[in-house]
């Protein structure tokens, strides 16, 4: 890579917009290497914070946003040497060697004309055993002007071991399969229009090796992974060069430092992890209790009822319409007296018309171009019309809130769904308040979702936040959302693609991840099966027309939604209900219903884990078996928890599939009990009412009683042992709803299986099953 060096000019324009970062602790040391500055903190004792600029006081400005700059902490480090010798940052569980300036000496006749400028930084990072994990051999800060602005393309690129994997980057849904992002470059941004589904940038890369690197620059940043000998960021604007290593033996020691840089992930409401039912969408109230008091009706368990777009008089109206929705509170209440809870879509966008644009468009509340004219559309694409609210104004994010509060969570209203979040209007060309939309390409969903967030927790103190969000950005998972892949379509391609797409984004730190259930996209006309249905259509053909085989599609969508960390029907279709297509699918996702909820004491307690670790626990078969190769690229099939590994049909007419159980273990198939060993493909039964699942030997899994919904109190029916291997499972229970479980009011019960003696211990009165006995 050919390396210039250029001093930083910037116009009136950018120093208006520089960003400054919250107080932070002073970095253990600031180097300097003939011209180059190296700013090395500490966020705990295995994350260090690396910063290289040509001027000094970009290396001083703390981290960008996203990052917790009050969780700096250098006390487990000491560092040595210094002047020409190496400079050396160790703690016990890491030490980062950075190298020291080189000598003087004459540059060759090939080094006049194309040897970088940039003074040499060079870096090894090891682990707590002293061995080395990975290099920062070089990095850039090359001159470019920049929708305006006098700035620089920044990038690092670091080493490559020969058995080396990665992981993470957000979420991208170009693979079908293959989860290991090595050998391929990324686009890290924001982009609703990518091909195979919306990309959403989080630069958080995860490598087998035992690490883990924050990219610290929100602008559209390109990720190649293990190309040609190097694995490299590059981002399109930025004064500096900003990363974060974090290094551990376990993913939990790294997703427990990336929780320390970006927020740790709270534990939703319980009603979270029960059935939300969506559709674009329920036009009227009376088409909502409709649905709801069905579900009550047939015996289905259900907990939240979404409202989607369109139920306002005017896009940006922040209104209810009084001839769709009457009585908004009263439907809320009768909600609520069923056992549910309701989310309403919420748009950050505001039609010229409106009776909010004026004031939002004078008080310079909108997203602007560069001649300071609020930006009305999108020119590229068919939105034609709506001013897009600019979640970096202080000012602007209250005044949404206080409009979204007061004019529609007030009726009664749970949570919000703070749609259009990435934005559609990719910002490239027009200005934020603290600066140009390129520079901060991927910042909208952190602000905009963060702002709804901390005042929703203000304003109700002790009743948990859930948000449905579209996009992400570093420490989104702190916010309480819920996120999800966006307006898919609703075909088996993109359902093959949700595996490893999903895979991916919980690996960057956002464990709460799902999608449509379905697809969202209008159904095709034809259907393109080449094998006859595996469920009958005919009577579900108002719904689904000639696609003769989308019953089935969206019945093994829901077998996986089952064994996702959110479950939510939605799709823009006639119907959206589990009894919309006809009794045979209607039979089996009903079953599915009634299996998730019987999985909640399991599901819950995984969320307890994922607040105290920022682990996921929908997670990449890597996380559990590192020390099996096999595994390390695969897509297809995950573990959801501790127990159970999942393997979703993806293919139409499909009644059996390879699945591969990693070695350490043995497995028990869930439906029939079979017992078999790993570290081999098997062949697996998958008729239309099943799944492969298989459950690891040394598993306990306690099996709530039937309820409705979370709003009930769930008794334990039993407690599953699957014998083979000793296991412990604590199960964790709180009220569900408040901030309580924060203040230590939770009940941990620890369930221990001594597979020696066949007993389990901490299981109370609850019926004890072991598989197999």
């Amino acid at each position: 890579m050919r390396l210039l060096a250029y001093t930083p000019v910037f116009t009136a324009l950018a120093s208006i917009f520089t960003f400054s970062a919250s107080a932070f602790a002073a970095p253990i040391a600031t180097l300097d290497r003939d011209g180059a500055f190296v700013s090395i903190e500490a966020y705990g004792p295995n994350v260090v914070h690396v910063t290289i600029a040509v001027d000094k006081a970009e290396v001083l400005k703390g981290p960008g946003y996203g990052i917790l700059p009050k969780n700096s902490d250098n006390s487990a480090f000491r560092h040595t040497g210094g002047g020409r010798d190496v400079d050396v940052f160790t703690s016990s569980a890491m030490t980062v060697r950075v190298n020291p300036a080189p000598p003087p000496s004459v540059p060759t006749q090939g080094q006049k004309y194309f040897a970088p400028s940039l003074a040499p930084v060079g870096l090894q990072v090891l682990n707590a055993k002293g061995e080395p994990v990975v290099s920062m051999n070089g990095w850039e800060m090359s001159p470019q002007t920049v929708n305006t602005e006098k700035t620089f393309q920044v990038g690092a690129s670091f080493s490559v071991a020969r058995d080396e994997h990665y992981y993470g980057m957000g979420q991208n849904q170009e693979s079908l399969g293959q989860l290991d992002l090595r050998g391929r470059v990324l686009d890290c941004k924001h982009w609703y229009d990518a091909p195979a589904g919306e990309s959403v940038c989080v630069p958080f890369m995860v490598s087998s090796k035992g690490y883990g690197i924050v990219w610290d620059n929100p602008s559209a940043t390109r990720f190649v992974a293990g190309v040609n000998g190097r694995t490299s960021f590059q981002s399109n604007v930025g004064e500096r060069v900003s990363f974060f290593v974090i290094t551990g033996s376990t993913p939990e020691e790294i997703y427990s430092g990336y929780a320390r840089v970006t927020g740790k992930t709270p534990i939703p409401p319980k009603s979270a992890f029960g059935l939300i039912q969506s559709k674009a969408r329920y036009d009227s109230q009376q088409e909502v209790l409709r649905v709801a008091n069905t579900y009550r009706q047939k015996k289905y368990p259900l907990d939240v009822m979404v409202v989607d777009w369109f139920y306002w008089t005017r896009m940006g109206q922040m209104d209810i319409d009084p001839a769709q929705f009457p009585d908004p509170k009263g439907m809320n209440k009768q909600l609520h007296d069923l056992g549910m809870e309701s989310i309403i879509s919420i748009w950050p966008r505001y039609e010229t018309s409106g009776r909010y644009f004026n004031e939002l468009d004078s008080k310079g509340y909108l997203l602007k171009d560069k001649d300071g004219k609020t930006v009305d559309g999108l020119p590229f694409r068919s939105d034609r019309t709506g001013g897009l609210i600019d979640p970096t104004n202080p000012a602007a994010r209250k005044w949404f809130w206080e409009k979204a509060r007061d004019n529609i969570l007030s009726q009664g209203f749970d949570y919000p769904w703070l749609d259009e979040t990435e934005p559609d209007l990719v910002p490239s060309g027009f200005f934020y308040s603290i600066g140009s939309g390129d520079r901060y390409h991927n910042l909208f969903p952190l602000l905009h979702v963060e702002g709804v967030a901390e005042n929703m927790r203000a304003w109700k103190p002790n009743k948990r936040v859930l948000i449905l969000s579209r996009a992400a950005y570093l420490g989104s998972q702190r916010t309480g959302a819920l996120f999800w892949s966006s307006d898919i379509h609703p075909t088996w391609e993109a359902l093959a693609r949700q595996v490893p797409t999903g895979l991916n984004m919980t690996a960057s730190g956002i464990a709460y991840w799902g999608n449509d259930i379905g697809g969202w996209q209008n159904l095709p006309r034809e259907s393109s099966a080449v094998k006859a249905p595996l469920l009958d259509p005919s009577d579900a053909r108002d719904v689904v027309g000639n696609y003769h085989d989308y019953p089935e599609l969206l019945t093994r969508w829901f077998q996986y939604g089952t064994f996702m960390p959110t479950l939510r029907l939605h799709g823009e279709r006639k119907a959206a209900e589990i009894w919309a297509f006809g009794k045979q699918a209607e039979a089996v996702m009903a079953r599915y219903d009634t299996l998730r909820y019987q999985l909640i004491p399991y599901i819950y307690s995984q969320a307890k884990f994922t607040h105290d670790t920022g682990a996921p626990f929908m997670r990449p078969l890597w996380m559990d078996f590192a020390n099996d190769p096999n595994v390390a690229n695969i897509g297809t099939q995950y573990m959801f928890g501790p127990a159970f590994l999942v393997a979703p049909v993806t293919e139409q007419g499909q009644t059996e599939k390879d699945v591969y159980l990693p070695a350490g273990a043995d497995w028990y198939n869930f439906w029939t009990n079979e017992k078999l060993s790993g570290g081999r493909w098997v062949k697996v039964a998958a008729p239309i009412d099943q799944i492969p699942v298989f459950v690891k030997a040394g598993s306990i899994v306690p099996i709530g009683a039937e309820v409705q919904s979370t709003a009930t109190k769930q008794a334990i029916a039993s407690i599953n042992v699957y014998p083979g291997k000793s296991g412990e499972f604590r199960l964790y229970e709180d009220d569900g709803v408040s901030y309580d479980y924060e203040k230590g009011k939770s009940t941990v019960t620890v369930l221990k299986w001594d597979d020696a003696a066949g007993k389990l211990s901490g299981g109370g009165s609850a019926a004890v099953k072991v598989i197999g006995k």
